[in-house]
């Protein structure tokens, strides 16, 4: 296998945490439909603080979290109060149009919550990109446990090595949360057009070049790609069928300018349905430029 194409993360210190930005990267801005991918901590907040992600909204792409450690509390527009908490996976299709807040648990606060997971973005593709939005929520023993030699793969969505996840999916995806003993190796998933890797942590390569932690390893197109573990780690596998070209700007999706002018003016103007038991919103941006993100 040639070497993969590596993405840098971007980093930023959110007061208390840090986050590690793959996607949208460069020269990769999408992995299949993943067009978004967050490393969130790990951290251990300040007693008495914690996340607090106000509502704000979102259109034209479906938002997955996955935690290694702590918990959140999300709630929707749809009404919906959801805990999750480490191997559980919250699936949330915004579809035409829906706001949701994720904040720390109360009872965590005061000891300091510990956080430590991914969020992540997947673009729907069009005929779905104006659906009726809707939440899934799948606690971790739904979750398929995949197992190879020295390899414990949870498939978060879509299918692979001959499994399928029960989350509900809009395009050809695969996403898992691996963890790898030393000297164990996997092939990822050749049925997939598009295919990555993140080392969470751990020395991992790929086709024999070193794959750095909290980087995104993009395999070669056409070819077997092989990762192996040279210690003990953890990574994640996603990629998918590419969906065509997409605006992005703030925290919207879309494949026109259009769409997101409208979503913003619906926002600004309290156009979006509330979240019930949430006083609090993000206000909109003051810069409306939409970023068109190509895919090869």
């Amino acid at each position: 296998m040639a070497a993969p194409t590596l993405l840098k993360p971007h980093t930023k210190d959110l007061g208390g945490f840090e986050v590690r930005r793959l996607l949208p990267g460069h020269p990769h801005q999408m992995v299949g439909p993943f067009i978004f991918f967050d490393h969130m901590g790990p951290a251990h907040m300040a007693a008495g603080t914690g996340v607090d992600v106000r509502p704000h909204p979102h259109i034209g792409l479906a938002t997955v979290t996955y935690l290694f450690e702590g918990a959140f509390m999300h709630r929707d527009s749809l009404g919906t109060v959801q805990r999750i908490e480490p191997g559980a996976v919250n699936w949330m299709t915004a579809g035409r149009g829906i706001a949701h807040s994720e904040r720390s648990p109360d009872e965590l606060r005061p000891d300091g919550p510990r956080l430590h997971g991914i969020q992540s973005w997947v673009a729907l593709p069009l005929e779905h990109e104006q659906c009726e939005p809707t939440f899934s929520h799948h606690p971790k023993e739904t979750i398929p446990l995949i197992t190879l030699p020295g390899v414990y793969m949870h498939l978060i969505a879509g299918t692979a090595y001959g499994r399928t996840s029960p989350t509900p999916t809009y395009s050809p995806i695969f996403y898992l949360a691996v963890e790898m003993e030393a000297g164990a190796s996997l092939e990822l998933p050749r049925e997939h057009e598009e295919r990555a890797v993140y080392v969470v942590c751990g020395d991992v390569e790929a086709g024999g070049s070193p794959i750095p932690v909290h980087h995104l390893a993009v395999a070669p197109p056409n070819e077997g790609a092989r990762i192996t573990a040279r210690s003990p780690a953890r990574v994640m596998l996603l990629g998918g069928s590419p969906v065509g070209e997409r605006r992005i700007w703030w925290n919207f999706v879309a494949s026109s300018e259009a769409l997101i002018d409208e979503a913003a003016e619906r926002w600004r103007a309290g156009g979006f349905a509330p979240v019930p038991g949430e006083i609090e919103f993000i206000p909109l941006p003051k810069d409306r430029t939409p970023r068109t993100t190509f895919v090869p």
